[in-house]
């Protein structure tokens, strides 16, 4: 394993140098991959498995539009597309990648088809660590494993077809075979990680339900919203206000500093807008930070996992949560940024 070095935090990590997909191709060359669910997660890490010469098949609900899509992207029913149940059959190693609420739902039928020897694999701690609210108890004789990548199943794809990885940690909840580890690891170079870093199955889903509700999507959401709505209500167009809030700090300053830091930004800027970030870094950190601190102790308490498990169980769920995207997108800010990204010289 390689090591980092954070300011005398050391964490240990495995690169695809450590680990080349040659060896992961040997480790499992004997397993049969059932993907379970072909819809955020699936398509990517089945597909770019398929690329690197791993034995996949797809396990999805018949009809419907995942399906289809699977049929899309080459998966032959019968060879490899099949019913959940009867991949679940055929899979040594289970990716379990349905939403979270699928999975509860359909744990009893897969549960039957879990041999001993088999694993269990997931992308999100969820399931297990909420278990007692998801009912998801694995059997004892089946490892039980996590790959959960940095980002979108899309992201997975679209790096792994540009000849790069998306960075996953990778957990291991049960050991039953005396291989789990070796399993993992293969998986996670499989699937297209960057490099791997180590987590457990509770910590994986506070950070990531954290992340998600934090700068990932809402916090960014509501503090994107905030400025927009100011500048609006001073007088600003919708079109400067959106470059002023998203464009200039998706197009422009994310991919820098993105590839060298904030500190480079800071560094690399004019003079004015050096001064006023600094000053108001302080500011925006003191006023943030306590709804940082109230989110994570709803997540570390479990009030936000039956949250979810409750509203995403409802009948008419699907239908409510096509109104709140309805209005997302058809806000006025995200209506000027579909206009702003026609204009974009890649579009012209």
């Amino acid at each position: 394993m390689a090591e980092l070095n954070f300011g005398g935090v050391v964490e240990k990590v495995i690169t695809r140098e450590e680990f080349p997909l040659e060896k992961a191709r040997e480790v499992l060359k004997n397993e049969t991959i059932a993907v379970i669910g072909y819809g955020v997660q699936g398509p990517g890490q089945a597909l770019n498995l398929r690329d690197n010469g791993f034995n996949v098949i797809v396990g999805q609900r018949k009809g419907g539009k995942t399906w289809e899509k699977a049929i899309a992207d080459g998966w032959v029913p019968g060879e490899t597309l099949f019913d959940i149940e009867e991949a679940a059959e055929r899979g040594t190693i289970i990716q379990y990648l349905l939403s979270d609420a699928a999975q509860i739902e359909v744990w009893p039928k897969l549960k039957k088809h879990l041999k001993p020897g088999n694993a269990l694999y997931f992308s999100h701690g969820f399931g297990i660590t909420y278990k007692e609210r998801t009912g998801i108890v694995p059997p004892n004789d089946v490892d039980v494993i996590l790959i959960a990548p940095k980002g979108s199943g899309t992201s997975l794809r679209r790096m792994f077809l540009e000849g790069r990885g998306l960075n996953s940690s990778y957990a291991i909840f049960q050991d039953a075979t005396g291989k789990a580890f070796d399993r993992t690891i293969a998986l996670g170079i499989g699937v297209g990680s960057g490099y791997l870093f180590e987590t457990d199955f509770k910590r994986e889903v506070y950070s990531d339900l954290t992340g998600e509700r934090g700068t990932l999507m809402g916090a960014i959401q509501g503090l994107l919203l905030a400025q927009y709505e100011v500048l609006r209500e001073n007088g600003h167009t919708p079109s400067e206000a959106f470059n002023e809030t998203v464009e200039e700090l998706t197009q422009s300053l994310m991919p820098l500093f993105a590839e060298k830091g904030m500190d480079w930004m800071y560094a690399n800027c004019s003079t004015t807008a050096q001064r006023g970030a600094l000053d108001w870094m302080t500011p925006f950190h003191d006023a943030t930070k306590p709804v940082f601190e109230k989110l994570y102790k709803e997540v570390a308490c479990g009030n936000e996992a039956q949250r979810s498990i409750d509203t995403n169980s409802q009948p008419d769920y699907r239908e409510k949560l096509e109104k709140e995207l309805k209005a997302l997108r058809e806000s006025e800010m995200w209506r000027a940024g579909e206009t702003v990204r026609k204009l974009r010289p890649e579009n012209n």
